[in-house]
């Protein structure tokens, strides 16, 4: 080669190296987290099911992403929101039975990582704003010592949205009420209107954040009060269902147009300081309606606490940029536990070096790809009260349990209140369930028949073996609950009239 020549490569391959040695932007940069959990939040009380109740601001989120609509959850708060910030099911935490209430020493185990954690590995900033509801009796166990930077939120399950104050209903006194509500590690005393103060907090902190960490990876939960009773919100909210006559209803529907705001609000901010290019936001609920406060799951049947699909069946979608297909429905099988290895994943971690029952669902969702999942232990409860008469010998079938298995859903025991309820302003009758008191075992082809209406039990004895073997399989993998009795050592009257950790 002439001399022209050599020169000429070696100017070339420099000019390689040097091009080579620079980050290619946006290649591998990690995306920023939002989460937003709604609380209580039911199945029809979402605009794009049908709601008569406004929410144009979740619709165009949802319409512009991924809607999930075989995704589940859990039918009642601390289980979901466990399973959602450790990967783990229920049996696997010790924490099968009830919620965690204000005056039980119960947390989500140290022991298991959590979602936070290792994020905080990966180098995200974690902040969390709202409902904790994973147990503080001791202070290893409130959310910055679980992975979060900050906190600013309530530790209970459940407040007035003013004067933050959790009553505990106590038998033989009067109910054990004081102040929840926290800054990180100081009780402060705020009377605004949670649904807001949490928006404004979550917009303060996004800018904040790109202001101090302009470079560092942002992963934000927002576990809103709303639409958890009591039933509380700004009269503005309520005026526009004035129509409706159910007074509960009425005041719910203002609280979900609360929370639609709150979500435009939290969004706006994302795209004002330049992160939402970047980031994987994830809405979702933690269980399904309380009907006894407002809420409703139709055509779904049973609420809030029960097995049955109206009290586990996911409102959840996924918006991002990121995301190859958009505007899109995804029918494949989702669980909340597949959030923390999903969510992993995409950070840059790796979710294998964690023991999990959820799966990445991140092909599932962004390409449209068949998903991972073929079945979901939705619990086994040893603690809650049996039902009828026990006839199975692999699984005793008077025990609350629920599995899904590809299209089938078994439940055994006492699932719940089983009803179908209309929402007030369809003016349909209810139909109660017309399961006696002495049935345990139900069978339902989920695909043919969503609204488990015909129990084909009978008609289908080898899938229930097979079901009642695998449910045999994962209680033999399961830790003891773990649900300890009151103490009053927690009563806010020991602590200046405040909740907080005891121990």
């Amino acid at each position: 080669m002439s001399p022209t020549g050599l020169f000429a490569l070696s100017k070339c391959l420099a000019v390689l190296c040097i091009t080579l040695s620079q980050p290619v932007l946006g290649a591998s940069k990690q995306p920023n987290i939002l989460f937003i959990l709604a609380d209580d939040y039911g199945y029809h009380d979402v605009g794009y099911h049908g709601s008569a109740i406004r929410t144009p601001n979740i619709d165009r989120l949802a319409f512009e992403g991924v809607r999930l609509e075989n995704y589940y959850v859990q039918p009642i708060c601390t289980p979901t929101r466990s399973q959602l910030l450790s990967g783990r099911y229920q049996i696997h935490t010790g924490l099968q039975h009830s919620i965690i209430w204000a005056a039980q020493p119960n947390a989500l185990p140290k022991e298991l990582p959590t979602l936070a954690d290792k994020l905080r590995e990966e180098g995200y900033a974690n902040h969390i704003v709202g409902k904790w509801h994973l147990g503080f009796y001791k202070e290893e166990y409130v959310p910055t010592n679980r992975g979060f930077d900050s906190f600013y939120g309530y530790l209970t399950g459940s407040e007035f949205y003013y004067n933050k104050t959790y009553c505990l209903a106590q038998i033989n006194r009067s109910d054990v009420c004081g102040l929840d509500f926290r800054e990180n590690d100081r009780s402060i005393n705020e009377s605004e209107y949670s649904t807001h103060l949490y928006a404004e907090r979550t917009k303060q902190l996004v800018a904040d954040h790109t202001s101090a960490h302009p470079d560092q990876p942002l992963f934000l939960y927002l576990a809103l009060q709303s639409v958890h009773g009591p039933l509380e919100v700004p009269a503005q909210y309520r005026t526009p269902y004035k129509h409706i006559k159910d007074e509960n209803r009425q005041i719910y529907a203002g609280m979900v147009s609360c929370m639609d705001e709150a979500v435009k609000n939290v969004t706006d901010a994302f795209k004002k300081y330049g992160l939402w290019d970047n980031t994987i936001l994830v809405f979702s609920t933690d269980n399904g309606g309380q009907v006894a406060e407002g809420g409703n799951n139709w055509p779904l049947r049973g609420w809030k606490g029960s097995l049955w699909d109206g009290g586990m069946r996911g409102v959840g979608f996924v918006h991002s940029t990121l995301l190859k297909q958009k505007g899109a429905v995804a029918h494949q099988l989702m669980h909340v536990s597949d959030w923390f290895p999903t969510l992993l994943n995409q950070a840059g971690g790796n979710a294998s070096s964690v023991k999990l029952d959820g799966f990445d669902q991140w092909a599932a969702i962004s390409d449209g790809a068949e998903g991972p999942r073929t079945e979901i232990l939705h619990n086994i409860d040893p603690l809650n009260g049996k039902r009828g008469k026990r006839t199975e010998e692999v699984f005793d079938n008077t025990v609350r349990a629920a599995l899904r298995m590809n299209k089938w859903k078994l439940l055994t025991g006492e699932p719940g209140n089983g009803s179908w309820v209309p929402p007030p302003e369809r003016e349909l009758p209810t139909k109660l369930d017309p399961s006696s008191k002495k049935q345990n075992i139900w069978l339902f082809d989920i695909e043919a028949d969503p609204y488990e209406i015909s129990n084909v039990a009978a008609e289908n004895p080898e899938v229930v073996k097979t079901m009642l073997l695998k449910l045999a399989a994962y209680n033999a993998t399961a830790v003891p609950p773990f649900y300890p009795p009151y103490d009053p050592r927690s009563y806010p009257e020991n602590h200046g009239g405040v909740w907080g950790p005891w121990m």
